[in-house]
């Protein structure tokens, strides 16, 4: 009796360091492309990290070229979180205020020149699944506001001069829920992509959602939910979002109204 009670908790034993090392290799599997580079970016983002003030930045400018690609130079703030660095590129200038998250499995992201991510956004490639076409790339003269979120599972291109303003949600895949016995997590997902051209303005807690494309010069009013492609030149509003009017047509929001400009506008 004394040994069959000593076999089963051998047994037990095996089986929990055997679930505790597969656990391990899930949570490192997620976290960098292999473990060495997992305690390469683990030791740079802890020595320098934290640093604050222009003389973190400057540090960072240094270091984190060891483990993400710089065109250049480029601000990252403190506090910001990286994972799979090493699929990172960021553009000279380009700039990453506190709170950013940003989660690069395969293929990666890419952030243009002079783009500004702004605090608590997260860019979250969330590929876990080998997709092909996953990925986000950003183009240059970017904002991306406050807690944006963008999810590029089905890939998320977007142009040069966008701008998202805070809470916007650009979510590049979909759960399929169509089986009433099975529950949306057994059923799969779809990620199509979206493509958000040149000179785009995305209104606060606006949702785009995938398989979209949002043509050049478009704006997308607050709280809209895009469920259907955008014509260039075009304003959108309400759930699901509508035209409302073409740009050009009219300027009548802007009578009785002053026009502010900076420096670079004023030269154009």
């Amino acid at each position: 009796m004394s040994k069959g009670r000593s076999l089963g908790k051998t047994s037990m034993t095996q089986n929990q360091n055997q679930s505790t090392s597969q656990s391990l290799k899930l949570y490192l599997s997620r976290q960098a492309s292999d473990p060495g580079r997992y305690v390469l970016e683990q030791a740079v983002t802890t020595l320098a990290g934290w640093v604050p003030t222009l003389a973190g930045i400057a540090l960072r400018g240094l270091l984190y070229r060891l483990i993400l690609k710089m065109d250049g130079m480029s601000a990252i703030e403190n506090h910001v979180r990286l994972r799979f660095a090493s699929n990172i590129r960021l553009g000279s200038g380009a700039y990453l205020d506190q709170g950013v998250y940003l989660h690069a499995c395969p293929p990666g992201i890419e952030i243009g020149a002079r783009t500004l991510v702004m605090h608590g956004a997260v860019l979250h490639v969330y590929n876990f699944r080998n997709l092909p076409h996953a990925g986000i790339k950003i183009g240059d003269d970017c904002l991306v506001g406050e807690y944006t979120v963008i999810r590029g599972q089905g890939g998320v291109h977007i142009g040069n001069r966008v701008y998202t303003s805070p809470s916007t949600q650009i979510i590049a895949v979909n759960h399929v829920f169509d089986d009433p016995t099975r529950p949306f997590t057994e059923q799969g997902i779809t990620a199509e992509g979206i493509v958000i051209e040149d000179d785009v303005w995305l209104g606060s807690a606006s949702v785009i959602t995938d398989g979209v494309t949002i043509g050049k010069g478009s704006v997308v009013a607050a709280g809209a939910v895009v469920t259907k492609d955008v014509p260039p030149h075009t304003v959108v509003g309400g759930v699901p979002a509508r035209p409302i009017r073409n740009i050009g047509e009219t300027a009548s929001h802007l009578i009785g109204k002053q026009v502010f400009y900076n420096q670079m506008e004023m030269k154009e």
